[in-house]
C-alpha cells in the first residue's frame, strides 16, 4: 500500500527558472541511473523476494524514500521550467519554434507535450524504461548492482551540481548526494552481512556446484589485449576474493576449440548457403507440401 503525504523529503525550491537547466536534470530522473530507475529496482526487488526480515524491510524502506526523490526533483523542474519562454527573441530563429527551442538548449517537449513540466524521460527526451532495473531474485547480485545505481547516480549529479550556480537547486542536489553518499554504503553493508551470515557468497550464485563449471579457467587473466601493464593487478596473481582459488596470468587464451561447420536452418528462411538455390527452392516446396515444420 502506498499513501501519499503532501510535503517533500527536502525542500526544492530553485532561485529563478532556467529551462535549460531543466532539461539537464531530466537525466537523474529519467535516465538509466535516474531515480525513477533506484525507485523502481528496490520496490521490485522487494516485491520478489524469497526472505522476511530485516533485507525486505531495507528494500521496501529505501525504495519509498527514491519514489520521495522522484518527486523532489520533479518539482524542482516544473518550477525550473515556470515563466520559461516559448521561443528566443533572435528573429532569424524564431521563425521556426523546434529551432528556437534547440539553440536555446531547452526540451521541446517540456513545452509541447508536459506543458511546462516534468517527463519520465532522460536528458535527450529518451523515455525511462523499465529494462533499466534490475531485480533478478539474488541478493548479493542484485545489491552490487543497487551499490552501482548510486555510484552512477551520485557521479551524474555531482556532474550537474557545477553546472549551475542556482543556490536553491544546489541546495537539494547536496542533499540527494548526501543520500546517494548513504545508499552507497548501505548496499555495500548489505553486500557484507550478505556474506558474513553465509545467505550468499562469491562467485554469484553462490550455491551453483562448482563442479559444473570448468574449474581449469575459474582464475585465469587471459590477456586479450596488447597492454601489457594489466599483469601487475591483483587480479592476475594471488587468491582470488571468493576465496575459492588462486589468480593465474595469461597472454591470449589456453583454450582452442574448432570452428563450427556452416548451419542449415529450414528453406523457407531463405538464408543464402552453400547449397545450390534450385535445391533450397525444391526443399521449401516440399516442406510446404508435407506442412513440414
Amino acid at each position: 500500500m502506498f499513501f501519499h503525504k503532501q510535503e517533500l523529503q527536502y525542500k526544492a525550491t530553485p532561485d529563478k527558472p532556467d529551462a535549460v537547466y531543466a532539461r539537464k536534470l531530466q537525466e537523474v530522473l529519467g535516465g538509466q541511473y535516474g531515480e525513477i530507475t533506484v525507485a523502481m529496482q528496490y520496490s521490485f526487488q522487494a516485491w520478489n523476494i524469497h526472505i522476511p526480515g530485516k533485507y525486505k524491510d531495507l528494500l521496501f524502506g529505501i525504495g519509498a524514500e527514491e519514489f520521495g526523490h522522484v518527486e523532489m526533483l520533479a518539482k524542482m523542474i516544473a518550477q525550473l521550467l515556470e515563466k520559461s519562454p516559448l521561443g528566443i527573441t533572435d528573429e532569424a530563429v524564431q521563425s521556426d519554434p523546434t529551432v528556437a527551442a534547440v539553440v536555446g538548449g531547452t526540451d521541446v517537449q517540456h513545452a509541447i507535450v508536459a506543458g511546462a513540466g516534468a517527463r519520465p524521460v532522460d536528458s535527450n527526451s529518451n523515455p525511462w524504461q523499465g529494462s533499466y532495473i534490475t531485480a533478478s531474485g539474488n541478493l548479493l547480485a542484485d545489491f552490487m548492482a543497487n551499490a552501482n545505481a548510486e555510484m552512477q547516480g551520485r557521479t551524474q549529479v555531482a556532474r550537474l551540481y557545477h553546472m549551475t550556480d542556482d543556490h536553491g537547486v544546489r541546495d537539494m542536489l547536496s542533499f540527494l548526494l548526501a543520500r546517494d553518499t548513504m545508499h552507497q554504503n548501505q548496499w555495500l553493508a548489505a553486500v557484507g552481512e550478505l556474506q558474513e551470515e553465509g545467505a550468499e557468497s562469491l562467485p554469484v550464485p553462490g550455491n551453483f556446484p562448482l563442479n559444473k563449471e570448468n574449474r581449469a579457467v575459474s582464475y585465469q587473466y587471459l590477456n586479450f589485449s596488447d597492454g601489457p601493464a594489466a599483469a601487475e593487478g591483483s587480479w592476475a596473481s594471488g587468491p582470488a576474493p571468493d576465496g575459492k582459488g588462486e589468480f593465474t596470468y595469461h597472454e591470449g587464451p589456453t583454450t582452442t576449440a574448432p570452428m563450427p561447420g556452416p548451419t542449415h536452418v529450414d528453406a523457407r528462411f531463405y538464408g543464402t548457403t552453400e547449397l545450390p538455390n534450385i535445391v533450397e527452392k525444391a526443399a521449401g516446396a516440399v516442406q510446404d507440401k508435407l506442412k513440414k515444420e
